[in-house]
């Protein structure tokens, strides 16, 4: 695998990818780069299909890969299978206990707060993928 960069994002996530591959738009190959920052973390994340459409939420402790893996289907099931594959709300925790009570009790909630909780950040239902991965779409 040719040489990585890795730098911080503006909230505070580590991305790491090949220099050639920095400023595409598909075929993305992330380098598996872990600190252990990266272990302690959490996210909780909601995927979307279209805006008020099929929600995904999930718990990871490494969000650019999971979103990517959402992305190219290297993972069947629901989000494959129903083509949920924007990212339009997330979540980052210190450790992932306290990411994966969120995720249980966003789970529980009706959808009308799932989707006041998404427009209260994102009101145009933006992809969030750019914003984690400094990768435009």
């Amino acid at each position: 695998m040719s040489e990585c960069f890795n730098f911080r994002n503006r909230h505070n996530i580590v991305i790491s990818a090949p220099p050639a591959r920095r400023q595409a738009t598909a075929g993305i190959q992330l380098c598996a780069v872990h600190t252990k920052d990266m272990e302690k973390q959490g996210y909780v994340y909601i995927l979307a299909s279209g805006r008020n459409a099929t929600l995904y939420i999930g718990v990871t402790s490494d969000l650019v890969k999971r979103i990517y893996q959402h992305r190219t289907g290297t993972t069947p099931g629901f989000t494959s299978r129903y083509d949920v594959t924007r990212l339009v709300h997330y979540e980052i925790f210190g450790d992932m206990e306290r990411a994966i009570a969120r995720e249980k009790t966003l789970k529980k909630w009706r959808r009308a707060w799932k989707l006041k909780l998404i427009e209260r950040e994102n009101p145009d239902w933006r992809d969030l993928n750019p914003e984690i991965t400094g990768i435009p779409l």
